[in-house]
């Protein structure tokens, strides 16, 4: 990387686990003094020094402060560079999980010459130091935060170089024809030569690969926060009373008065390996209650961003012909998402209601039985949201972006390929242009704005 005036030359720590109840905690130290720096408060039971260590080994000893008080018995991980994730000297302290202990190890480490870790910088410095590239970067990031499976997997996949693969693999690609494009006009008068054809075949092809990856990105936004399932229907139809049962917990208060739930509750929960926000809505119906209409409004507004709906009818009761319209408008609008769950299944039905749909699944708490049936149908929706997840990558708004606009680049140069004659010194300069994209994909050639946009939202401890 050509960034090396951003590799900063401190040495920095931080607390790199989970704050809270626990046996252990570990701190990382990494810099050009990072070995020095720990020598200066550790004290080995071999009596050596951490400078003289072999790499990548384990040491047991104390941590003492400037008045050789021990304040912990800790173990040290030596990691010698380069062969360590930042590039840099780094050294893991395991210790006891007391706030008292993790903050006096970090203030002996401030006081010898360390600093604080900025948030994300032990991996921008792996970036800086071309151990990982900007997008494997990214997956860390993904792969921390991952609410579902397929977002775990693919994050996965992306820190092993998956996507950093791929944009090789297009680059390379683009490489070919920018060779083709300066042969092309620099023989063409002398032998004729041009391979126009060449070019605007392999454009083609990469502009098709980009499509497919780009295909579904909005809905792979959506999944990898988790699934957003809303229950909807109109008041009374038992929406709280299915949100409390899949929580376990009574969360959303029932009452057979109409209106009770006037605003959005959210409460989330991992289940079959993916977390699910399951949101209870205000019932539909007309009102002139202007509280309650405005949880309508949400009401609706949930339904247009959740990834499934399930819609509640209550079979207890005679419909109106406006709740009838309203159910007929949800599932015409969002039906591929829809659950149809009839509820209150123990009261006797007092009327057919005008809805046919393929499956509808009944629901009663009196009959816990009935919850399985729907969360397993919950699951299977959920399956076929990740069937239609075609791409095999999760792409970041920062990816997206960067192919929107090298897809833009590549459209302008196939229409130039298909005037004749062929201006190849144009092309040539918009090839050269496009590959300015994947430079700043993997972080070759980009700013410290986009460096520091990338890392703002990572963890201290990474």
């Amino acid at each position: 990387m050509n960034n090396t005036n951003l590799i900063s030359t401190e040495t920095i720590i931080a607390h790199c686990t989970p704050r809270g109840q626990g046996a252990l905690a570990l701190l990382r130290i990494s810099g050009q003094q990072a070995l020095v720096v720990v020598d200066s408060f550790a004290q080995l039971a071999t009596a050596k020094k951490l400078v003289s260590v072999s790499t990548h080994t384990i040491h047991y000893g104390t941590v003492i402060d400037t008045n050789k008080q021990v304040l912990d018995k800790v173990l040290f991980f030596v990691m010698h560079a380069p062969h360590t994730f930042t590039g840099e000297h780094t050294i893991e302290i395991t210790c006891h999980n007391n706030p008292f202990i993790i903050a006096s190890i970090i203030e002996q480490a401030i006081t010898q010459g360390a600093r604080l870790a900025y948030p994300g910088e032990f991996t921008r410095r792996a970036v800086l130091h071309d151990k990982i590239d900007l997008m494997q970067a990214e997956a860390i990031d993904e792969l921390i935060h991952a609410n579902t499976q397929l977002t775990l997997k693919k994050a996965l996949a992306q820190l092993e170089g998956s996507l950093s693969h791929w944009v090789t693999t297009i680059e390379q690609e683009l490489i070919t024809c920018l060779a083709f494009s300066d042969s092309s006009f620099e023989f063409i008068e002398e032998e004729n030569m041009e391979f126009g054809t060449q070019i605007k075949e392999r454009l083609q092809k990469t502009l098709h690969t980009l499509t497919q990856l780009k295909k579904n990105f909005d809905q792979q936004q959506q999944i990898r926060q988790g699934i957003r399932i809303a229950l909807l229907g109109t008041v009374n139809a038992g929406k709280s009373s299915l949100f409390n049962a899949l929580i376990g917990k009574d969360r959303s208060i029932v009452t057979n008065i109409p209106g009770t739930t006037r605003d959005v509750i959210e409460a989330g929960l991992y289940k079959y390996g993916n977390y699910w926000t399951l949101i209870d809505t205000a019932g539909l119906r007309k009102t002139d209650d202007k509280i309650e209409q405005e949880g309508i409004k949400r009401s609706f507004k949930e339904a247009q961003n959740a990834d499934i709906i399930l819609l509640l009818c209550d079979r207890s009761q005679e419909w109106s012909v406006q709740e009838t319209t309203v159910y007929h408008e949800l599932l015409d609008a969002y039906g591929k998402k829809i659950i149809l769950i009839t509820s209150k299944d123990d009261l006797p039905q007092q009327a057919q209601h005008a809805i046919s749909w393929k499956e509808i699944l009944p629901f009663s708490v009196k009959k816990p039985e009935q919850l399985s049936c729907i969360e397993q149908n919950i699951q299977h929706k959920i399956e076929k949201l990740f069937e239609q997840a075609e791409s095999p990558f999760l792409l970041t708004q920062r990816q997206y972006t960067l192919l929107l606009a090298l897809e833009k680049n590549l459209v302008h140069i196939v229409s130039m390929l298909t005037t004749h004659p062929i201006s190849y010194e144009l092309v040539s300069f918009h090839l050269n242009d496009s590959l300015k994209y994947f430079a700043e994909l993997t972080g070759k050639s980009v700013s410290e704005a986009a460096i520091d946009a990338v890392f703002r939202n990572f963890c201290v401890g990474k």
